[in-house]
C-alpha cells in the first residue's frame, strides 16, 4: 500500500481530534476550516430549504367542515405515513387535532338538530289546544323510532328463561 499524499490533505484536526480528511485549498486547509462559520450557515439553509412553509402546508389539508372531509384527510395522511412522506410523530399530532375537529363537527350537527326539535315543539305547544293539530314529522319519527326499540326489547328474551346450554326455554333447570 501507498501512503495517502499529506500534502493535499487539509492540516486542521476534526472535532475528535483525528486529522481532517477533506482536500486542502491553497492554504493549506479544508473549505471548512478555512471558512468555520459557513458551515453552520449552509447547514441553516438546507434545514430551511426542506422545511415546508406554512402556505404549502395549508394547501395539502382540504376544508375540514364535514365528518367526510376528516375522514378523507386520515385516509391521505395515512398514506402518506406509509409512503414516507410524514413522518409518524407529525401524523400524530395531525390526528388528535382532526380528532378534535370531528368531536367539534358532530357537536355542532347535535345542536343544530336539537335546535330544530325545540323549534318544531315550540310551534306545537303555542298551537290552540281547540284545534285538531297534525303531528308533527318530528313526533312521528320519534314515535316510530321509540316503537321500534320497545319491540325490540319486547322480543329479547329474558336470560332468566334461558338455559345457558341450548338457549331453549323449555330446557330450563328448575
Amino acid at each position: 500500500m501507498t501512503p495517502k499524499n499529506s500534502s493535499s490533505r487539509c492540516q486542521a484536526q476534526a472535532k475528535n481530534g483525528k486529522p481532517c480528511r477533506a482536500a486542502a485549498t491553497a492554504g493549506g486547509l479544508c473549505f471548512f476550516h478555512a471558512n468555520p462559520n459557513k458551515a453552520s450557515e449552509l447547514g441553516r439553509l438546507g434545514g430551511k430549504n426542506k422545511r415546508p412553509t406554512g402556505a404549502q402546508s395549508a394547501d395539502l389539508l382540504p376544508k375540514l367542515d364535514k365528518a367526510s372531509a376528516i375522514q378523507e384527510a386520515v385516509d391521505r395522511l395515512v398514506a402518506d405515513v406509509y409512503a414516507g412522506k410524514v413522518q409518524p410523530r407529525v401524523a400524530t399530532g395531525l390526528a388528535s387535532l382532526l380528532s378534535l375537529q370531528l368531536r367539534a363537527i358532530e357537536t355542532t350537527n347535535l345542536e343544530r338538530r336539537l335546535e330544530k326539535v325545540e323549534r318544531l315543539l315550540s310551534k306545537a305547544e303555542k298551537a290552540q289546544p281547540g284545534q285538531a293539530q297534525p303531528p308533527s314529522p318530528v313526533s312521528q319519527e320519534f314515535r316510530a323510532e321509540g316503537d321500534a326499540a320497545t319491540n325490540a326489547l319486547a322480543r329479547k328474551p329474558q336470560a332468566s328463561e334461558e338455559s345457558p346450554r341450548t338457549g331453549d326455554p323449555s330446557s330450563r333447570m328448575a
